[in-house]
């Protein structure tokens, strides 16, 4: 795919008010899911008020540890790293384990260095074998139909999101104006309209619920008011301090809330964590495999090989831990990066260093955190469709020269396919409260890997099985 603006193409070349909106775009299209998985957590794990996880922290360690990234692939890799939702059950199994809330924290802040871990190891390896085994064990056939499933297993909540507000037929018009007005700026935008779609998308979209929301207000109909404004009208109640504008962010850093729990601390949980953690690590290598083969596609540069598939697990494992080390929550490379990027066509790795600033700057910025809370929705659900069906059609796009007469290759996309969108996944218990999930992409994988390998020795016809 030809890019508009490629991997090193600085800001003075984009211009630099225009590599902020692009970037502005990238936070955009990853916040939502970033901050959604803290939210979890403190769910899951039953944490309330001053107890819970905090977004804004969240913010700020995805910030961090996509600088991180950058830094381990040399500026050669264009995505955005954001919290890992793999990681839920583990970050929920170490406040389960822990005998206060702060050793909880601690917990978070182990289990990160430990998943990290997991991918220096893997880094080792790969460094010292090369990569010519990847590509023997999970050629086209395979990594294209698993990308594929990545996008495609979210598409249920891009409609659920579609759907969420007090009126679903209002709802659903919201959701389609942003997504219409993004494809019709990226299919018949001038240049710089083709670069922030979904920026204009989303804005066209909170337009319509402003209005109906106005309309909801005058008329008094509670229906059709498709804005909350209560997480903006918070900002000042009480009247206007300093809170109004600047977040809480160091007073809920993760590194500041585990100071209290060493004095509790149980030198046995770290096998509690070990056991959360490492083997949800391994899992998600698999998933890092298919994004970067995914992402390699789309830009056009071979990103196991330079810089190296040593240096992205290098990036994503100790971006992970600085991420976790502010917000708790490991990172990962987000299938919404990537999808932007080949949306737009601008693979420009400067663009995530400007959003990654940003990340961090918006962090302790109130009001931006409280109007990206105040976006209904079902309007980032109309964006999503477009940015999930994406990462989907890259996945087939791997597999347009694909020979789909071969019996082998039907077999291996039809199990992978199947597995990862009817939702396959493996859930086994390890101690009271430790539970290991593989989920549904990584088994698609593996099922997709050991169906390749059975049937690699088949010498028959495409069409012997069926005469």
């Amino acid at each position: 795919m030809k890019m508009v603006y490629n991997i090193d193409t600085t800001p003075r070349q984009i211009g630099i008010g225009k590599t902020i909106i692009c970037a502005i775009q990238q936070l955009l299209a990853i916040m939502a899911a970033t901050l959604v998985v803290p939210v979890s957590v403190s769910t899951n794990a039953g944490l309330t008020g001053a107890d819970a996880m905090g977004i804004a922290p969240a913010l700020f360690g995805a910030g961090c540890g996509t600088l991180t990234y950058i830094l381990f692939t040399r500026r050669k890799s264009p995505v955005f790293l954001g919290s890992s939702f793999a990681f839920i059950p583990s970050m929920v199994a170490a406040f389960a384990g822990a005998t206060t809330v702060a050793v909880g924290y601690i917990g978070l802040i182990l289990g990160a260095i430990f998943a990290g871990l997991v991918y220096v190891v893997l880094s080792i390896i790969v460094k010292r074998s090369g990569t010519g085994w990847i590509d023997k064990i999970m050629p086209a056939t395979v990594i294209g139909p698993t990308v594929a499933t990545i996008g495609l297993q979210l598409s249920g909540g891009a409609i659920g999101s579609l759907t969420t507000g007090p009126n679903i037929y209002i709802a659903i018009l919201c959701g389609l104006v942003a997504l219409f007005v993004a494809m019709l700026c990226t299919t018949y935008g001038k240049k710089n309209a083709k670069l922030i779609p979904f920026v204009i998308g989303i804005l066209a979209g909170y337009a319509v619920a402003l209005v109906f929301t106005i309309i909801g207000y005058i008329a008094d109909i509670d229906s059709i008011k498709m804005i909350d404004f209560s997480v903006i009208t918070a900002l000042w109640d009480g009247g206007i301090s300093s809170s109004t504008f600047i977040s809480d962010t160091a007073g809920l850093f993760v590194f500041v809330r585990a100071l209290g729990g060493f004095a509790d601390f149980n030198i046995g949980y770290i096998g509690t964590i070990i056991m959360a953690y490492v083997p949800v690590g391994f899992v998600v290598f698999a998933e890092h495999l298919a994004d970067h083969k995914n992402l390699s596609s789309i830009i056009e540069r071979d990103l196991l090989k330079d810089p190296g598939l040593h240096n992205t697990l290098l990036g994503d494992g100790i971006g992970s831990m600085v991420g976790a080390f502010f917000g708790g929550c490991p990172n990962t490379t987000y299938g919404e990066s990537i999808a932007t990027v080949a949306l737009t066509r601008n693979a420009a790795v400067w663009t995530i260093i400007f959003a990654s600033v940003g990340a961090i700057i918006l962090s302790f910025f109130a009001p931006f955190v409280a109007f990206f809370n105040s976006i209904p929705t079902c309007v980032m659900g109309g964006i999503c469709i477009a940015l999930y069906g994406f990462i989907a059609v890259s996945g087939l796009k791997m597999i347009q020269k694909v020979d789909l007469d071969s019996n082998r290759n039907i077999f291996v996309i039809s199990v992978i396919l199947v597995c990862g969108i009817g939702g396959l996944s493996i859930s086994f218990a390890i101690g009271a409260n430790i539970a290991i999930t593989i989920t549904n992409v990584a088994c698609a994988l593996i099922l997709g890997v050991i169906t390749n390998k059975v049937l690699s020795g088949s010498k028959s016809s495409p069409d012997a099985d069926f005469q």
